[in-house]
């Protein structure tokens, strides 16, 4: 277990560590300025002409696709290899569209690639690796507890040559982007089979098929995410044909495992850079303000965050790095605990960084003068997103039982 970087890992850390700051970091406030004024005409769901223009920048300095390992569509970098180049990415909220390398288009792109048929491929993949169009993914549902993913309750079935779905989805992230234009569900095929885990499927669905609605956008503490954003989606008789079904009927579970490992540690990856970030922030205004007749730098309340910080930072970076290491050598089932473990501490770790770099901030910590609160609405929904705090650690409790029980 060698967590030291590879030369052509460190080589890649310094372009886009490079390209973050002479492109990504200066132009944060031209992209949310742009969102802010396309919402002031009426729309906030418009494209911006930064991110665009910095995609083509990037694909032009070679850092495209940087995810996808095993993979000729990607840059064929293993997870250990790309983890330290997520976590940069992660440092900024626009970074991972920028290089191509965004939730959830990320896991639909390792979906297609590894579950699509060449048909499918080609109508969808290709452009989705190009940055031509985006896509969202429909699993979670309002109507019961998606954490148990075993309850959902949308149906897709069978007629003829075609499949029809009906039910009702939300967090559907990306459903808003007008770029959006397709879609995976996740629904019941066979809701009477005897084994719970084959009763659901996975299909594409075209944005624009007659029976999509999308109902709303979902706010996240009162973001919205334009033009990205959360939808909630309704089905009503929608009609596909029957080759837009994934892998095969009852197989969903099996896709999902599949793609949510991948979007796990990239979710985990990200956040570390966020909390970097953060920490960054925290040491930056501890040492230009005063309190009290000294600096904030020099209290010993802010020295103890500073180092549980980082502490907690390296501790999470460390069990991710490992995570990536066991996706990487034994395959992502086998690495469902070490999955967990990171899904569970980096988006808590995070929370507690982003807080108290808020707290060295006061009052402006909480405004939109700074980046940390937006950071604290995103690092606080990955305790949700992608299975609940309470999911992960009841399995990582049940494998630790497995353990003893023959002992």
């Amino acid at each position: 277990m060698d967590f030291a970087y590879s030369q052509r890992t460190r080589e890649l850390m310094a372009r886009v560590d490079a390209f973050m700051q002479a492109e990504v970091f200066p132009h944060e406030a031209t992209f949310f300025a742009e969102v802010e004024a396309n919402r002031r005409a009426g729309n906030a769901w418009v494209p911006t002409a930064i991110i665009e223009t910095l995609k083509t920048k990037a694909k032009a300095h070679g850092l495209w696709n940087l995810f996808l390992p095993d993979s000729e569509h990607g840059a064929g970098l293993s997870n250990t290899e790309y983890a330290p180049l997520c976590e940069l990415m992660g440092r900024s909220p626009i970074a991972p569209e920028v290089f191509n390398c965004n939730a959830p288009d990320t896991g639909n792109m390792e979906v297609l690639e590894r579950y699509g048929n060449a048909a499918q491929k080609a109508r969808w993949l290709r452009p989705l690796l190009d940055g031509e169009i985006r896509s969202c993914f429909a699993m979670t549902e309002p109507a019961v507890a998606s954490s148990d993913a075993t309850n959902i309750e949308a149906r897709i079935e069978r007629d003829g040559e075609h499949y029809v779905i009906n039910g009702r989805k939300w967090w559907s992230s990306g459903a808003n982007d007008p770029r959006c234009q397709i879609m995976i569900v996740m629904g019941k095929t066979s809701p009477d089979h005897p084994e719970r885990h084959r009763q659901q499927s996975m299909i594409l669905v075209p944005m624009t098929t007659p029976g999509v609605t999308v109902l709303r956008h979902l706010p996240v503490f009162g973001y919205d995410d334009a033009p990205h954003g959360h939808g909630e989606i309704l089905f009503e008789d929608v009609r596909v044909p029957l080759d837009h079904i994934l892998l095969g009927e009852g197989r969903g579970f099996e896709i999902a495992q599949g793609r949510l490992g991948p979007g796990r540690i990239h979710h985990c990856m990200r956040l570390i850079g966020l909390a970097e970030r953060a920490l960054e922030l925290l040491c930056k205004r501890a040492l230009q303000r005063r309190a009290f007749g000294r600096l904030l730098a020099e209290q010993s309340v802010t020295h103890e965050r500073i180092a549980e910080a980082r502490l907690l930072i390296d501790q999470a970076r460390l069990l991710t790095l490992n995570a990536a290491w066991m996706m990487d050598t034994v395959g992502n089932k086998a690495a469902l605990k070490e999955i967990g473990l990171i899904k569970i501490a980096a988006p808590n770790m995070a929370c507690q960084v982003i807080d108290w770099a808020i707290q060295m901030h006061g009052g402006a910590g909480v405004s939109d003068d700074f980046p940390l609160a937006y950071a604290y609405a995103m690092a606080r929904t990955l305790r949700l997103a992608d299975g609940p705090d309470e999911v992960h650690r009841a399995q990582i409790a049940k494998l630790e039982l497995k353990r003893w029980k023959t002992a």
